[in-house]
This record gives structure tokens, C-alpha cells and sequence, in this order.
């Protein structure tokens, strides 16, 4: 069951700005373009980023309690994923601002 989306731009400024602050952390959109890319473990995503393990475990707190990423116990591991397909289209548009055809142009 979807939620209702708050009636007033306040309202649901609140609710994004801390979604778009988790966002916002270099460390933390590298762990969310990886899991986007494919459902990882700590060391999956350790490798992947070169970030150590306490600061990957760190960062993926944040984002899980954003509700950005999931969790699902697999044997010893936690195997992280991304919240749901609605995130999905976002992370890779997020991913196109990085093309040389959206970069800022010399004035």
C-alpha cells in the first residue's frame, strides 16, 4: 500500500531533504551506484569502492535508514540492494549527469 504524498511543497520538503542529504555524500552515492549496478556485500562493495570496511558499514547505515537500501541476511552476510524499483530510474539518471553531454559548459 503506497503512502499519500504530504499535501503541501513544506511538507514534502521535509520529507525529501534527508534522502537528498544521505545523496549528497560522495561515499554514499559510490555504495548507491554500486548496488544499483548489482545486490553487494560489505566486501563486494569494499572492493568496489576502495573505501575501508568500517566506512562502507558506516555509510551504508545511513542510506539503510533513509530507506534507500536493504538488507537481507544471507549465511554470515548481509546482502544490500536498493529499496525498491522506484529508486531504480532516479540513480541512473543521476548516473547520465555525469556524461560529457551533461556536463557544465565553459562560459
Amino acid at each position: 500500500m503506497k503512502t499519500r504524498a504530504p499535501e503541501t511543497p513544506a511538507a514534502r520538503a521535509r520529507e525529501i531533504a534527508p534522502v537528498l542529504k544521505a545523496l549528497s555524500d560522495v561515499n554514499r552515492l559510490t555504495i548507491l551506484l554500486a548496488i544499483a549496478d548489482r545486490e553487494s556485500t560489505v566486501t563486494d562493495l569494499v572492493d568496489v569502492s576502495g573505501m575501508s570496511q568500517p566506512l562502507v558499514s558506516h555509510h551504508l547505515k545511513t542510506l539503510r535508514e533513509t530507506g534507500l537500501v536493504t538488507s537481507t541476511a544471507v549465511g554470515r552476510s548481509n546482502v544490500y540492494s536498493l529499496c525498491c524499483d522506484a529508486i531504480f530510474e532516479p540513480i541512473a539518471l543521476l548516473s547520465d549527469l555525469a556524461t560529457p553531454s551533461c556536463a557544465p559548459k565553459d562560459r
